[in-house]
């Protein structure tokens, strides 16, 4: 069993930055690659960035691209979005993902999800 919870998310005004994190418990949180997506309403789920098991290997959406930073810690079993550079267009529910086997911007490509944290962009 693995169980991912998100935490962090709440109201910050555009510009401002916000910190997510995800912690993990299950034996595979170290071989996986660990992701974020988000979801805004009447939207599909889409893409935030992934991280591979020692942290060498991140991917971001063109989206969040050099305003979002996705890292981790396994001795902590715990996967973070620094977000800063904040837009109204980044407010959604944002969830952790965890099983990936490669960095893949898809969801069906992970096993694992948490419950999700609203993060509100205000403009």
């Amino acid at each position: 069993q693995v169980q991912l919870v998100e935490s962090g998310g709440g109201l910050v005004q555009t510009g401002g930055s916000l910190s997510l994190s995800c912690a993990a418990s299950g034996r595979t949180f170290s071989r996986s690659f660990m992701a974020w997506f988000r979801q805004a309403p009447g939207k599909e789920r889409e893409f935030v960035a992934t991280i591979s098991s020692s942290g060498a290997i991140t991917r971001y959406a063109d989206s969040v691209k050099d305003r979002f930073t996705i890292s981790r810690d396994d001795a902590k079993n715990t996967v973070y979005l620094q977000m800063n550079s904040l837009k109204p267009e980044d407010t959604a529910v944002y969830f952790c993902a965890g099983g990936g086997i490669v960095p893949s911007s898809f969801s069906s490509h992970y096993d694992y999800w948490g419950q999700g944290t609203q993060v509100t962009v205000s403009s």
